[in-house]
C-alpha cells in the first residue's frame, strides 16, 4: 500500500510540474512568494465574505492587484528581446568550443534580473546559465562561454531560454528563442614524421613518373607552357633567345610538369560494421593519413561511402567530423583507383585496384579471415599499441 501511495503521489507531483511549466512557458507562474500572498488574498476574501467587512475586501482587492501586476509586468519584461549568435569556430576533439550569445535590449527601458541559458545537446553537455542583473536600454549584453569537447562530431542546437521574476518576484516567465547553433568537432590529427603508406604509395610507378620529370627539366624544346622574365637563378639553358631579341628582354620558358602518381586517395570504408572504438580509430586515422600526404607536396583526397571523393582540408574534415559507422553507400563503389583503403573487412581488400595500400582493423577476440590478395602490402592495427606508432611502421603483406 506504501508503494502504491508513494506512486500516487509521484504522479500527482509529474501533472503538476506539467501544469507549472505549460503556464511558465505560455504565460506565467507564481513563484513561492507569489503562491504565499495568493493563499493570504484568498483568506482576506473569505474572510471578507463571512464577515462583510470592508476593509477586508480593500486587502484582498490590493493583494489580487499586485499579483495581476506583477504577472503581467513579468510577461512584458521578456518581450522585444532579440537573441543572436555568432559562428562558432570548430575545434579538434579535446579542445573547448567558444559560444558566444548576444541579448539585445532594443526597448527604451532597462531589462533587469535576467537568466538565459542555453540548451546544449546532451550529448556535448548540460544547459549553460548565466544570470543578469541588467542590460540597459538600446544596448546589448555579450555572453561569452567555453564548452569542452570530449568527441567529435558536428552538433546542432536551436533553443536559448530566457527567464524572468522581474520586477515583484511574484511569478516567473520563460520564453524560448530559436537560434540555431551548428558546432564542428574534428577528429586529431596525429604528428606523424613518416608514413610508410603515403611514402609507398605506386612505388611501381614512381620511377617511371620520376624520369619524365627529369627529362622535361632537361628539355629545352618541345615541351614549354609559357614565357615569363628572367629571375636571378633562372638556368641560362631556359632562356628564349628568339623571344628574347624581339622583346629586349630575357624571356624564360616554363616547361610543362608531370604530376601523374602525385595523388593519394584514401578511402574509409564507412559503409560497413564497425566496432565503434575501431571506427573512431579509423577516422582519426584518415585525418592523419591526409594531412600527412598534404605536408609532402601531395594531391590528397578522401573517399567515404556517403560522400564520395572530397578534397580542400576543411571539407575533408567537417566529413570526417561528421562520419558514421553503417553509413548507407549513397556514393556507389569504391573508386577503381589506387588508393590506401581502411577497413574492418579482409575481403573487401580483394577488390583493391593496383598499387593500393591497406589498414585492417580486427577484433582482438575474432579469427583472423585470411585473404586471398597479398600483393598490396598494409598495416594490421593492434588496439593495445598507439596508433601513431603504427602508422609510421615497415608494412607488411600478412593480417
Amino acid at each position: 500500500m506504501l508503494g502504491w501511495d508513494l506512486k500516487r503521489v509521484e504522479g500527482s507531483m509529474g501533472v503538476i510540474n506539467r501544469i507549472t511549466s505549460w503556464l511558465e512557458t505560455h504565460w506565467a507562474t507564481p513563484a513561492y512568494a507569489g503562491w504565499l500572498l495568493l493563499g493570504i488574498a484568498i483568506c482576506f476574501f473569505a474572510a471578507a465574505t463571512n464577515t462583510m467587512a470592508g476593509w477586508l475586501y480593500v486587502i484582498s482587492g490590493i493583494i489580487f492587484a499586485m499579483l495581476g501586476l506583477g504577472a503581467v509586468l513579468s510577461v512584458r519584461s521578456l518581450r522585444d528581446l532579440i537573441v543572436r549568435r555568432n559562428p562558432i569556430p570548430p575545434v579538434t576533439v579535446g579542445d573547448q568550443l567558444t559560444i558566444e550569445v548576444e541579448i539585445i535590449n532594443q526597448t527604451k527601458q532597462p531589462k533587469t534580473l535576467l537568466q538565459v541559458q542555453d540548451v546544449l545537446p546532451f550529448v556535448l553537455g548540460k544547459p549553460v546559465q548565466i544570470s543578469l542583473e541588467t542590460i540597459p536600454s538600446q544596448d546589448a549584453h555579450r555572453w561569452i562561454y567555453y564548452q569542452p569537447t570530449q568527441k567529435r562530431g558536428v552538433y546542432r542546437w536551436d533553443t536559448v531560454q530566457l527567464r524572468t521574476g522581474a520586477p515583484l518576484g511574484l511569478f516567473w516567465c520563460r520564453r524560448f528563442r530559436d537560434v540555431p547553433a551548428k558546432a564542428f568537432v574534428y577528429p586529431t590529427v596525429l604528428p606523424l614524421n613518416s608514413c610508410p603508406l603515403v611514402d609507398q604509395m605506386g612505388q611501381d610507378e614512381n620511377s617511371l613518373y620520376y624520369n619524365r620529370d627529369r627529362r622535361s627539366h632537361a628539355a629545352t624544346e618541345g615541351v614549354t607552357r609559357a614565357l615569363r622574365p628572367y629571375r636571378v637563378g633562372d638556368p641560362i639553358r631556359l632562356i628564349h633567345w628568339r623571344t628574347s631579341a624581339r622583346y629586349g628582354e630575357f624571356k624564360v620558358r616554363e616547361l610543362e610538369v608531370f604530376t601523374g602518381g602525385q595523388e593519394v586517395i584514401i578511402g574509409l570504408d564507412s559503409a560497413g560494421v564497425w566496432d565503434l572504438e575501431d571506427f573512431e580509430q579509423a577516422v582519426i586515422a584518415a585525418a592523419s593519413i591526409y594531412f600527412y600526404a598534404g605536408r609532402s607536396g601531395l594531391n590528397a583526397k578522401l573517399w567515404t561511402a556517403a560522400t564520395g571523393l572530397l578534397w580542400g582540408n576543411r571539407v575533408v574534415l567537417e566529413t570526417l567530423a561528421a562520419v558514421n559507422a553503417g553509413e548507407d553507400a549513397t556514393a556507389g563503389d569504391q573508386p577503381n583507383l589506387p588508393l590506401i583503403w581502411l577497413t574492418q573487412n579482409p575481403v573487401t581488400l580483394n577488390s583493391l585496384s593496383h598499387g593500393s595500400r591497406w589498414v585492417l582493423w580486427q577484433p582482438q577476440s575474432a579469427t583472423p579471415i585470411k585473404s586471398a590478395n597479398h600483393n598490396f602490402p598494409g598495416i594490421s592495427i593492434n588496439t593495445e599499441q598507439p596508433l601513431q606508432v603504427q602508422l609510421q611502421q615497415p608494412l607488411s603483406n600478412n593480417w
